[in-house]
């Protein structure tokens, strides 16, 4: 609401004036070519009128309401700037019985700037904010959008190593999911790929000797050279090789697939048993110091794969263990775990190796036998059957390799 200018309520009281000395004149004609004179001049209508209230019924009308009946809006009062049409603006004569009524002309209603203003607030600023918001919500969800398809796109150029979370900050909406989701994918598809290179490259390298052998043995038999010896060499190489490429194989399938070989139940003692015996034949000159239970089943396994690992464990313990040393092979069990451990008397492994001779071709010097490959397959054989094998250095010297199963496993 707002006020009518000074100014205009002084022009109004004015033309109440006028009309009504024209009207105490007696001049009708007179008055008639001024009020349409005022109606032309101000684009609106005018009229001079005379109110008759009558109570009907014996009914009657109070003091105070005829003192203050009004036909209209006195100059004076607040007008609203939202109504549409402009108010009728009553001056009553003097003697209080007639009245000058006019419709408040365009010009003189407060606030002209109201329509442009109520334009802009019901119409343009809505907008504005509506296409703000919108660049606002373009931009939070185009943003993670965008750096997703950065790392996707340098992940598809070869850098493994890139990720998507570590650009969205500390978002947490279906967006930073998405990225997660992303960084994992591209931390076992890269780690795959890293793998499965280095690997390529390690074999390479470590066919590199049999084969020279085999090479080198077929020049001397060709030269007429000792052909037993040098065909039982060759037959050696071969068979390294065959075992090299057949491990190989496994390891990726087991790291690539991440099989889950839990549908067998089998007795560890009687496994054990197997396979300390074949040590004993293969190494008759070292000992194996047992302590196994009668019997100890084993739910959710897989033989083959269990057989390999332990074999190969016992078999590396025997290797580094010197003559007439002994190798101890412990079984331990509770309620939920067996416990594995195979003790050799060897020179034991650097606390920095611990971890490392469970990778693929790693050896700690590479005049020892073999390819590195026995210790990485069967951690990871022993992992698709539910269980986990660690090293350690023995207090008493040696190398302690422990193996922990649980005895039940689903085969999910």
């Amino acid at each position: 609401m707002s006020f009518i200018d000074a100014d205009h309520q002084r022009t109004l009281r004015q033309y109440a004036l006028q009309a009504e000395e024209l009207y105490r004149a007696g001049d009708e004609q007179a008055l008639r070519d001024w009020l349409n004179s005022v109606q032309r001049q101000e684009q609106t209508w005018a009229a001079v009128v005379q109110p008759q209230l009558q109570a009907l019924a014996g009914s009657e009308l109070s003091k105070r309401f005829l003192s203050e009946f009004s036909l209209g809006r006195d100059p004076s009062w607040k007008i609203h700037l939202y109504f549409q049409d402009n108010p009728i603006m009553d001056v009553p004569f003097t003697d209080g019985q007639r009245h000058f009524l006019i419709q408040l002309p365009q010009r003189m209603r407060p606030g002209h700037y109201w329509y442009p203003a109520r334009l802009l607030l019901e119409l343009v600023l809505p907008l504005i904010l509506l296409v703000i918001g919108c660049l606002l919500l373009y931009r939070h969800l185009m943003r993670p959008l965008n750096r997703l398809q950065q790392a996707t796109r340098r992940f598809s150029e070869g850098d493994y190593e890139a990720r998507a979370g570590v650009l969205l900050g500390s978002r947490r909406d279906e967006l930073a999911g998405l990225a997660e989701t992303f960084d994992s994918m591209a931390e076992r598809i890269g780690g795959l790929i890293i793998d499965q290179r280095q690997r390529l490259a390690e074999m390479s390298h470590e066919l590199r000797t049999p084969l020279a052998r085999i090479e080198m043995a077929v020049s001397l038999a060709e030269q007429g050279g000792a052909p037993t010896i040098l065909l039982r060499r060759i037959r050696q190489d071969c068979t390294a090789m065959r075992a090299l490429v057949e491990d190989s194989l496994t390891l990726s399938w087991l790291e690539t697939e991440r099989p889950r070989l839990r549908d067998e139940t089998l007795d560890l003692t009687d496994l054990l048993d197997s396979i300390i015996d074949d040590a004993r034949f293969e190494f008759p000159d070292r000992h194996i110091d047992t302590q196994l239970p009668v019997e100890a089943e084993l739910t959710g396994s897989c033989h083959r794969a269990l057989g390999q690992a332990i074999e190969n464990i016992v078999r590396n313990a025997l290797e580094h263990t010197p003559p007439d040393g002994t190798v101890s092979i412990h079984l331990n069990c509770d309620p939920q775990t067996y416990l594995l451990e195979v003790i050799d008397e060897g020179p034991g492994v650097p606390e920095q190796w611990l971890e490392r001779i469970f990778q693929p071709f790693e050896r700690l010097s590479s005049d020892r036998a073999g390819f590195g490959l026995g210790l990485a397959l069967a951690q990871r054989q022993i992992f698709a059957i539910g269980g986990c094998l660690t090293a350690r250095n023995n207090e008493q010297g040696g190398l302690c390799m422990t193996i922990r199963l649980p005895r039940e496993v689903s085969a999910a």
